[in-house]
């Protein structure tokens, strides 16, 4: 039987000197260093008055964008209007770590656990999306600092370098075991290493769904910001909905809301908001650039349940800067979103001490940025699709932080399934099937507590699922990424 032994990150948060990350996070602006640009777009104006459209996307962040977007490339004839409630990016699209991955299951053990019959073809289907979402940004020319040099997965345990050891054989993937992994990266933390070179690619995300938007408007699709879609109702066969200041008719409609509130009440228990925080530095200078490697502009993260992603930042100024993320995945009471959770100071001298215990030869340095976001999570950890009203509304939500790369897909399927085309994407069970409602409160809060407990207990027991996780597993609301 394993052990329980603490793992390093909990060792690192009473190992570290609490004065050294506090002193790091003294001049921290609590804002998303990506929206902290001059680069950001000028605010369209609202929705005032009635207009109709053959297709109504309502949403800004990438699922609406891609939606949108691909459905004028589809069509060039067809009028499309989208309508974002706050800013294109401001949400969970322009407030995550820029990580595009091509997996459409959160992984492929998730994948497996849940639609063993197609995972296999959904791996292609993931890495056939990933490459046509990346030449869709070189044909528009979208510059959102592109990186494809893929991921390295790194073990902090020990009983984790078997994992990577026997992934190491497949195609694309290369394994670096203690002596070798200096070649990539240096950290004592690090015990081994796997390079994954074609699954991921690193973006700005705010450039990039900036320069979706771009290519929208350059399409003609007509987009208002600051248009909260308040109802969804039918008549005389258009599809209504309000905002605070017009009306929209619609043929069909697309929801791309995630996190968010759905327009169709029987998503209320769909997704829950979970929260996700993350810093970056300011830029290294050469001398720390040299004691941590990392010459090669890959991703990384770990492999525990709780697990933290980071990645090199080149800036404006051609400065080599540090994001580093994850580990809290935090829900609160009553499942809103609330954007007085978007800091959380004990989680970021959380992750400082993550930080200094994984690069020490970094002491010194200073974080410029921390900020959170709320992700849209459901019970099987990727999204789910839906349609109403007779096939006139589609909706698509549940990305659980790995939406970057699969809302387009996501996209792709709503379109699909609103033109009324059986294919073999909208014949998938991964479309067909719905995830297990959470339950109300106070058993959703409940839940997530022992789950984020058990998750927690399997990483200081070598990876061992206990009874909890097992009968999650059982009823199709585990998790393993």
């Amino acid at each position: 039987m394993p052990t329980t032994t603490p793992t390093f990150f909990e060792n690192a948060e009473k190992t570290v000197d609490p004065a050294l990350c506090a002193q790091s996070l003294r001049n921290t602006k609590r804002a998303v260093y990506w929206l902290d640009s001059p680069l950001r777009p000028a605010p369209l104006p609202p929705l005032r008055g009635e207009t109709s459209t053959d297709l109504l996307v309502v949403g800004g962040g990438y699922t609406g964008l891609w939606t949108a977007l691909q459905a004028k490339e589809r069509d060039p004839e067809r009028d499309v209007v989208l309508l974002e409630a706050g800013w294109i990016a401001s949400e969970a699209s322009g407030r995550n770590g820029g990580f595009c991955e091509a997996s459409l299951v959160h992984g492929e053990s998730n994948g497996e656990q849940h639609l063993p019959k197609e995972n296999a073809r959904l791996t292609e289907l993931g890495l056939e999306n990933l490459a046509e979402l990346v030449e869709t940004i070189k044909r528009y020319d979208i510059d959102c600092d592109l990186l494809e040099e893929g991921t390295l997965a790194v073990a902090t345990e020990r009983h984790q370098d078997a994992w990577l050891r026997e992934e190491g054989t497949e195609e694309n993937k290369e394994y670096f075991d203690t002596e070798h992994l200096d070649s990539m990266i240096k950290s004592e933390a690090f015990i081994s290493g796997l390079w994954s070179k074609e699954d991921t690619v690193l973006v700005n995300p705010a450039k990039l769904a900036w320069g979706l938007f771009a290519a929208c408007l350059k399409l003609g699709v007509r987009i208002f910001e600051q248009s909260k879609a308040t109802s969804l109702t039918e008549a005389n066969g258009k599809m209504v909905v309000e905002t605070p200041e017009g009306k929209v008719f619609a043929a069909k409609v697309a929801l791309a809301t995630n996190v968010f509130p759905s327009l169709l009440k029987r998503h209320a228990l769909m997704t829950v908001p979970v929260y996700d925080y993350v810093l970056v530095t300011e830029p290294l200078s050469e001398e720390q650039r040299a004691a941590i490697g990392w010459a090669t502009p890959h991703g990384l993260t770990d492999l525990n349940n709780r697990f933290h992603y980071s990645r090199p930042i080149i800036d404006e100024n051609g400065g080599w800067r540090i994001l580093y993320g994850g580990y809290d995945a935090v829900y609160h009471f009553g499942g809103k979103v609330n954007p007085d959770h978007y800091n959380r100071e004990g989680t970021y001298t959380k992750l400082a001490a993550h930080f200094f215990a994984t690069f020490p030869q970094l002491e010194g340095l200073a974080f410029s940025h921390a900020w959170g976001g709320a992700i849209d999570t459901c019970s099987r950890f990727f999204s789910f699709f839906d349609l109403a009203y007779d096939g006139k509304v589609a909706y698509c939500a549940g990305f659980t932080g790995l939406g970057v790369g699969a809302s387009r897909f996501g996209g792709r399927v709503m379109l699909d399934l609103l033109s009324g085309t059986k294919n073999e994407i909208t014949e998938l069970e991964m479309v067909r099937k719905k995830p297990l409602p959470f339950p109300p409160e106070p058993a959703a809060w409940i839940g997530v507590q022992l789950m984020t407990a058990a998750l927690a207990r399997a990483d200081r027991r070598e990876g061992e699922r206990g009874l909890f996780l097992k009968t999650m597993d059982a009823v199709g609301m585990g998790f393993d990424s």
